[in-house]
């Protein structure tokens, strides 16, 4: 049976980019998998101390962070899922500051000893995990991948823990109101695309 696990970077729950989310997970359980969701922001997560001794060992498992936080349980939970979603609001043109700092603590998944100026290497090339990334902003949907870094980030986040985007959900002209409900046709689609990853 198919596990996928979802990553939402969102401040507060119940906004669009969470909407999307639990419709991707709807679809996805509605063909056989079983599902979870982390909300980032519930997690104690520490800032990256670009220390980088998790990338001093080579080999093909995951370097050691230094921090002992709740990381390492979201690492292993995404480890043991055959698929991922992955899903951000954009502030600032980018993913959230909770979902950077999510991002910037994967580099364990990369061999950069001190002494070599290459820069990080993975330690698995092969993404065997199939992902769904998920990101909304106030510009019309067709901007976010022109104006914004997230989907970027979205696809690097997804690359560091060995999966290959499947498909992708850009929802825009969302923040006019404090509430918001995800619209039928786009909430559909998310549905589909949950279908993708069972």
């Amino acid at each position: 049976m198919a596990m996928v696990v979802a990553i939402v970077g969102s401040y507060r729950r119940g906004g669009i980019t969470d909407q999307a989310v639990d419709a991707v997970l709807e679809g996805a359980r509605e063909h056989g998998a079983k599902t979870e969701k982390i909300y980032l922001i519930e997690q104690r997560i520490e800032f990256c101390r670009n220390c980088r001794m998790c990338c001093q060992i080579p080999g093909p498992e995951r370097g050691e962070c230094v921090h002992q936080d709740d990381l390492e349980l979201v690492l292993q939970k995404l480890e043991d899922a055959s698929a991922v979603v992955l899903g951000s609001p954009v502030n600032y043109h980018n993913v959230t500051a909770v979902f950077r700092r999510f991002m910037e603590r994967l580099l364990g998944y990369t061999y950069w000893p001190w002494g070599k100026n290459l820069g990080p290497v993975m330690r698995r090339k092969v993404r065997a995990k199939k992902a769904v990334l998920v990101a909304s902003a106030a510009v019309p949907r067709f901007f976010i991948p022109l104006m914004t870094g997230a989907p970027r980030a979205l696809k690097v986040a997804a690359k560091m823990v060995g999966a290959r985007p499947v498909g992708k959900l850009w929802i825009g002209a969302v923040g006019s109101a404090p509430e918001e409900t995800l619209h039928s046709r786009v909430r559909a689609k998310a549905v589909r695309l949950g279908h993708k990853l069972a």
